[in-house]
């Protein structure tokens, strides 16, 4: 694409603003994530018609096709999904439950509400799947209520499937990639979500129909990445960034983003408190030799759902590192805030000294003098109540540390190490909780892309279970190597984690799906999502690493999306429907 006509447009028309000096518009990175019709129409029709005027129709079809690296002069967006003969939601059906992000991080299914405990699991067979049209990742776990899948994705599309023939009642159109978990609020029968430019939208889980939709952050390079929380009266949403990738041009005057969390009224997306994990704003420390400005505090994104407590009526969350110096005490650390005014109760730092963006990987003068070792609290808390009637609230890390803390105090109780953790290791997406017992998958890499080198004889790749009580390891199932040197396989478990009674589950990055006893480890079923399937619209699919989302669980019903074409890991575009067999 360096020849291509687009490429002189885009320097020229868009490359101004995009490149960090106008506030609100997307970064390039974000742009290159985006369909090609939504580029097309955002200059025809949409936000960005007036900037757009002056180009023919030729000239912006040019600025999409270099975006999306592709020629686009037989583009026609996807044909839709088969669309059910009777669309109308069965209402009488079991409504969506308060499990899962966006409701209970322990992210546990009980009989109950889910149909399926760890004797049935080995029956569970593929029923139906469809393939997420031009995706190379699938990233949005489901919610399931009414007999209906509701499901994001890369196009930014959100789909209603039919649970039992996998036919769409509605689909609706987001302005971008989804990546957060759909949750489902059945009391009021709406979905809740996110989109990689920092929008939260509602729409009616009915009809589709959009409700209202809110910009949370002006950062040209905010985004959501973990799942908004019901808690309170709230809509509590964690904003992350890739300005940490932004720093890799050494031009770039790092960094201006400081992480948040935002509540917003749920029944009409008004901003009620925000609540940034860095309070001050970045001031500069200096120039590089390139002449880009070395500005900060910044960084400590929340890539994780947050965890409501009701009974101290707080909200939980961890944050991710400092994205150039000076490194402070808000990153990698965990924050209490008070629900109803966002106030901080107190706060625990696990990594000090943490600063780090991906100029240290391309040796530019954008990395900080701390360079690294970047150990974001990527996955959500996880509050415990334990069997002397106390609590307390379990953490998962990057570094392959697990903490056990004080919800009261904020005191660490204890610290667990499952793993040599780093900038791709340790714990990524979820873990998961039955009882006292928490499921930690870890994701270690033997190749971790970014230069690092880790001991080898602590590497923690498959899942393990600790007593939150003490941090004790009760058993551990390290993940065998089926890559056999195959580019971007890795055996670890990056993705969330779900527990059934008597087994928890969990997506590998190799694309392995499988079930584990809850008691030992040992491997009750297991699945090969690489496999090519027929989907309902008569294609053919391929799931491929498996990352972020974790399976949804649902009146004997297993829900998993298969792919993660991002950092590198293996791409893929399915939902795959199991069901267990009588």
């Amino acid at each position: 694409m360096e020849t291509h006509p687009g490429r002189q447009l885009f320097a020229q028309n868009c490359l101004a603003c995009h490149s960090g000096a106008a506030p609100k518009a997307p970064a390039v990175v974000w742009l290159e994530m985006l369909e090609p019709d939504v580029v097309l129409s955002a200059m025809h029709d949409g936000i960005m018609q007036q900037q757009a005027a002056h180009l023919s129709d030729e000239e912006q079809m040019y600025i999409a096709e270099y975006l999306v690296r592709s020629e686009l002069d037989d583009y026609q967006p996807p044909a839709p999904p088969p669309f059910c003969e009777n669309r109308t939601m069965p209402i009488e059906a079991a409504p969506p439950a308060r499990v899962g992000w966006g409701h209970d991080n322990s992210r546990f299914v009980s009989e109950e509400i889910g149909g399926l405990t760890g004797d049935e699991v080995s029956s569970l067979t593929l029923k139906w799947a469809f393939a997420f049209p031009g995706a190379i990742r699938a990233r949005s776990q489901p919610a399931v209520g009414w007999n209906t899948v509701f499901v994001g994705s890369q196009s930014g599309k959100v789909y209603a499937f039919d649970l039992e023939e996998g036919c769409a009642r509605w689909t609706y159109r987001a302005g971008a990639e989804v990546r957060t978990a759909i949750v489902a609020d059945a009391d009021e029968e709406r979905l809740y979500f996110g989109d990689i430019l920092g929008r939260v939208y509602a729409i009616d889980a009915m009809s589709g129909e959009e409700l209202w939709r809110t910009q949370v952050d002006d950062h040209a390079n905010a985004t959501i990445t973990g799942t908004p929380t019901l808690g309170g009266g709230h809509l509590v949403v964690p904003i992350s960034s890739l300005e940490v990738t932004s720093a890799a041009d050494p031009n770039y005057s790092c960094c201006t983003f400081r992480g948040s969390v935002v509540a917003l009224d749920p029944a009409t997306g008004e901003r009620q408190w925000k609540t940034h994990t860095v309070p001050e704003e970045p001031v500069s420390h200096g120039v590089t030799s390139a002449g880009a400005e070395i500005l900060g505090p910044s960084g400590a994104p929340v890539w994780n759902s947050p965890t409501y407590d009701a009974k101290r009526d707080r909200f939980y969350f961890g944050s991710g590192e400092n994205y150039s110096s000076p490194a402070d005490e808000n990153s990698d650390a965990l924050f209490a805030v008070d629900a109803r005014t966002g106030r901080k109760v107190w706060q625990v730092q696990f990594t000090r000294n943490d600063a780090w963006n991906v100029g240290c990987m391309m040796g530019n003068e954008n990395c900080p003098e701390e360079d690294g070792p970047d150990l974001d609290i990527a996955a959500s808390a996880i509050l415990t109540p334990l069997d002397d009637g106390s609590d307390i609230i379990v953490v998962g890390q990057k570094s392959g540390v697990v903490h056990g803390v004080d919800p009261d105090s904020g005191e660490i109780v204890w610290q667990t190490r499952l793993g040599h953790g780093g900038t791709q290791g340790g714990v990524h997406f979820g873990m998961a909780r039955q009882g006292q017992r928490i499921f930690v998958p870890i994701a270690d890499l033997e190749d971790t892309h970014d230069g690092r080198v880790y001991d080898a004889s602590i590497n923690g790749a498959g899942i393990h279970a600790v007593d939150a009580a003490t941090g004790d390891i009760q058993w551990r199932n390290h993940a065998n190597d089926i890559c056999d040197g195959e580019e971007f396989c890795d055996p670890g478990i990056s993705a969330a984690a779900t527990a059934i009674p008597g087994a928890v589950i969990a997506g590998h990055l190799d694309g392995r799906l499988r079930a584990y006893d809850s008691r030992d480890g040992r491997v009750l079923w297991s699945y090969d999502t690489r496999r090519p399937v027929m989907t309902v619209t008569g294609q053919q699919g391929t799931g491929g690493g498996m990352s972020g989302p974790g399976p949804a669980i649902y009146n004997g019903h297993l829900i998993a999306n298969s792919g993660y074409g991002l950092y590198f890991h293996l791409p893929g575009n399915v939902l795959l429907v199991f069901e267990k067999q009588s």
